[in-house]
């Protein structure tokens, strides 16, 4: 229960502050601006890594939990409850943004400005890049590098920077379903819940291809 309690919290401090920065630059004319907004994102998982890493792994991330298990680095059979409490941290935090700023349209929802098709290629891209990074800073699914905060926000960061205009750059199906549901902004949801699982197995493969040892043989 402490794992699945510190995925719940983890989850939500991560969606409030990340949709949060979102729903405070919309009400407010772009006060915080896209750079605020990317720098905010990757802040707070910097920082919610570093603060759950040893109690659950961090995952915060229904992609993350998939691929830790596809890569034998995560028993299966809790993968469910896992999904089951990152989506409850998610949905709540968001429920608190919309008393917060009911005046927010969106509450941070990942809805994209470029064709659907367009979407799913970069939001897969996008997410097989970041996974890539967190299966090498890590050295299994509960325990990370010391620098792996600061490598896995970075990677959070650049992509939210270089994406967030045109998908919002989720890699998360919590992070985009939860905003979704309670602000009722559905649109193209089912890219973003499943470009993500995708191009976290994708990044699974891709580090079986590139290493022999080290990376994705390691059993729970």
């Amino acid at each position: 229960m402490k794992r699945f309690t510190s995925e719940l919290i983890g989850t939500f401090g991560m969606i409030f502050f990340g949709c949060g920065a979102m729903a405070v630059n919309e009400v407010n004319e772009g006060i915080l601006t896209h750079p605020g907004v990317a720098i905010v994102w990757g802040l707070v998982v910097m920082v919610m890594i570093y603060t759950f890493a040893e109690i659950s792994g961090a995952h915060f991330n229904p992609a993350v939990t998939v691929a830790f298990a596809f890569a034998k680095k995560f028993k299966w059979r809790e993968v469910p409850a896992y999904i089951t409490a990152q989506l409850a941290g998610a949905i709540m935090a968001c429920v608190f943004l919309k008393y917060l700023f009911p005046e927010s349209v969106y509450i941070g929802a990942t809805i994209p400005t470029i064709t659907p098709i367009k979407a799913f290629l970069l939001e897969f891209i996008l997410t097989y890049f970041l996974i890539l990074v967190i299966i090498n800073v890590s050295t299994g699914s509960k325990e990370i590098g010391p620098i792996a905060g600061i490598a896995i926000g970075s990677v959070i960061l650049l992509e939210a920077m270089f994406a967030g205009p045109l998908t919002k750059a989720s890699m998360n199906p919590t992070r985009s379903l939860a905003p979704a549901l309670v602000s009722g902004n559905l649109s193209h949801i089912w890219l973003y819940l499943s470009a993500p699982f995708v191009g976290g197995v994708f990044a699974v493969w891709s580090c079986r291809l590139l290493k022999t040892e080290g990376c994705c043989d390691q059993k729970c």
